[in-house]
């Protein structure tokens, strides 16, 4: 099967390229650029997109069977904003399936991306609006809706770890996820791609507050923890300020206002990996 996989070298996309080409399948890895010295050349053809130019997606899916994307900006941008990447470049892509007649178009999103309030937050109103389109269009879709990755959250963590202080939402310890480790998500997005219009809330087999979380963190990297609270209403100052608009970090402190503040649970438990586990070895290794 023909395999077109956009956004095929970040975290996600290259655990799904990894596990398609383990499948057997022929792929088509679409991104910016190639994660050099992956292990897997010769195994796949890559292809040059861009989220922005319209024209690098012409005759992208060409002989496709199925497109997945992970496509999205998942970090701060003075230049493009989630609407530019999360929704018109997925635009782009589906606009490219659908001239090639391909049959099943997969969409990584966001859980909670549709919950009221979340039309505030441009990193999940822009999934939000991709989903709507493409779930109102006749192309065969499977949407993920993941509650979020061992890697980031170890990875936004480590930076508290550091400071030696862990600052949650004053009146909101309690709030928890159930995250999701990157191949066990990635060998879930393969089995189902060519499933019929399905959504699945995806979650890993650990539930835990954010306090337990940094707490794991802290312990693992041999740090006693230190929990700072703040109100909920400083995150909405601080996405003003005039500096954090012009560095294009006002979406990323919004998302986190929201994940901090709201729990984020998937009902469809995949794999066996321990995020406990997987912090422990995290910080065993000096990645922070």
């Amino acid at each position: 099967m023909k395999v077109v996989l956009a956004g095929a070298f970040g975290n996600l996309g290259f655990e799904i390229l990894k596990e398609l080409i383990a499948e057997g399948h022929e792929v088509v890895a679409a991104d910016r650029g190639v994660r050099e010295h992956n292990g897997l050349e010769g195994k796949y053809t890559f292809r040059y997109v861009n989220a922005l130019e319209k024209e690098s997606f012409r005759g992208l899916c060409d002989g496709a069977d199925v497109v997945i994307t992970t496509m999205g900006l998942t970090g701060p941008s003075k230049n493009v904003s989630n609407y530019d990447i999360d929704y018109r470049g997925n635009m782009y892509l589906y606009a490219s399936a659908k001239a090639a007649g391909v049959k099943k178009f997969n969409y990584v999103s966001v859980l909670a991306c549709r919950e009221p309030g979340a039309k505030k937050i441009p990193m999940l109103n822009a999934k939000a609006l991709s989903e709507k389109r493409i779930m109102s269009r006749p192309m065969d879709y499977v949407i993920y809706r993941p509650t979020g990755y061992f890697y980031d959250i170890c990875r936004v963590f480590g930076k508290y770890v550091d400071r030696g202080k862990m600052t949650l939402l004053k009146s909101y310890f309690g709030v928890k996820a159930n995250v999701v480790d990157c191949p066990d998500l990635a060998k879930f997005i393969v089995q189902h791609m060519n499933d019929t219009n399905m959504v699945y809330e995806v979650g890993g087999k650990e539930t835990y507050t954010y306090e337990q979380m940094a707490r794991m963190c802290f312990k693992a990297a041999g740090k006693p923890l230190k929990v700072g609270a703040t109100p909920a209403w400083v995150f909405d100052i601080l996405a003003d300020l005039p500096k954090i608009r012009k560095e294009g970090k006002r979406s990323i402190i919004l998302f986190s206002k929201w994940t901090l503040s709201h729990d984020l649970i998937g009902k469809d438990i995949v794999g066996e990996s321990s995020f406990a586990e997987y912090i422990k070895e995290y910080f065993a290794s000096g990645k922070v």
